[in-house]
This record gives C-alpha cells, structure tokens and sequence, in this order.
C-alpha cells in the first residue's frame, strides 16, 4: 500500500472509537420503562379506579385494554425492530393487531348511537381522550429516540406504528383510572388516542425520523 493511500486511512480512522452494540433488546425495556412510569404517574396523580385493586372488572374493561395492550405491545415491537433495518424482514404484525381493535370505535359508536345510548359527545370522554393522548407522550418520546439513534428505512410507517404505539399503551394507562366501563365510552375515547397518535406520527412524527 502507498503512503498516500495510508495517510489517507489513517487521517479517517484517527477519530474511530469503539460504540456501543444496537440491540433490539436496549430499545424494548426503554419503552418498557416510559409505559411502567407512565401507569404509576397516572395512578399516582389520578388514582386507581373502583375495583382495579380487588379485581372486579367489567368483561368491557378486559376486553377494550386487552385489545389496546396487544395493539401497543405489536406496534411498539415493530418501531423498535424497525431502527435497525434488516433484508427481508416485514412489519406485518401491527396490521393484524390494527384489525382486531378497528372493530372497537365501530362497537362504540353503535351503541352510544342507540336510544338509550349516552351520545357521541359527552364530556368525561373528551376528559379521557385527553388524558390517554396525555399518558401517551413519555412513551413516544422513547420511541422516538430510539428511532433517531437507529435507521428506519420507512419515516412514515414507522412515525405510523409510533403514534399508535403509543397512542394505545397510553389509553391503557389512562385505562388504570378511567371508572367508566361501556362499550360506548371505551370504544370511542379510549381509541380517540390511538387515532389521533396516528395521525400525528404518519404527517409530523415521521418528517422528523428521516436520515
């Protein structure tokens, strides 16, 4: 090798340093973290609602979270694996947990709609639509560090599954407060989150994910 060649080599690799490793593993339990400090700040500052203690729980209550939880962990699972891009992997998985809880907004709507239904508008439900896109934020700022050290090939799609991620594992939380139990109200403002966490990831998140 010539010395111009050398010289150049070691001019480049003069300020090299040792980084740490990308595992998928730093950006799970980051998330894990903001999503349990999430639920305590909302339990503290809220306070548990009736029965959560004791178990004494609404089969809408199981349901609607159950849903959201599976929705947050699928989504939260893809933005992580999607920082550090592989050939051939696929981020289908968020889809089908998507279809599963579209279902929800549909059921609450049919019966805040009916006529003995509370209506589309009332105002504990905007209360807990924001409360949800409130408990929503630590964990999309995780998500959205850990995007920002990585790679993600698709800024959109990832700024996607990031608001509702988010969106979703907020509700819950807000979840852990909420007293109400109908179908009506779950359904509608404690999806409002996820839908608006969407949006907001899709048009402005993912302008701030490119490389």
């Amino acid at each position: 090798m010539d010395d111009p060649t050398q010289a150049l080599i070691d001019r480049i690799s003069a300020d090299a340093a040792p980084v740490r490793p990308f595992r998928m593993g730093r950006g799970l339990a980051l998330a894990g973290l903001a999503f349990v400090v999430t639920i305590i700040a909302t339990l503290f500052l809220l306070g548990a609602r009736h029965g959560l203690m004791s178990g004494e729980f609404s089969v809408y209550f199981v349901v609607v979270n159950g849903l959201l939880l599976v929705l947050g962990l699928s989504c939260v699972t893809t933005v992580v694996a999607m920082a550090s891009p592989h050939v051939g992997t696929g981020h289908e998985g968020p889809k089908w947990a998507i279809a599963m809880a579209g279902v929800l907004p549909a059921a609450g709507v049919l019966a805040a709609s009916a006529p003995d239904g509370v209506g589309l508008l009332h105002v504990e439900g905007i209360h807990c639509m924001y409360m949800g896109l409130a408990a929503s934020v630590l964990i999309a700022a995780a998500l959205f560090v850990w995007l920002r050290r990585g790679a993600p090939v698709s800024p959109k799609l990832a700024g996607l599954y990031l608001g509702i991620g988010s969106g979703a594992l907020g509700s819950v939380a807000n979840g852990m407060a909420c007293a109400d139990d109908s179908i009506a109200h779950l359904g509608i403002w404690h999806m409002a989150p996820v839908v608006i966490g969407a949006l907001v990831g899709r048009y402005v998140i993912s302008r701030w994910l490119r490389w």
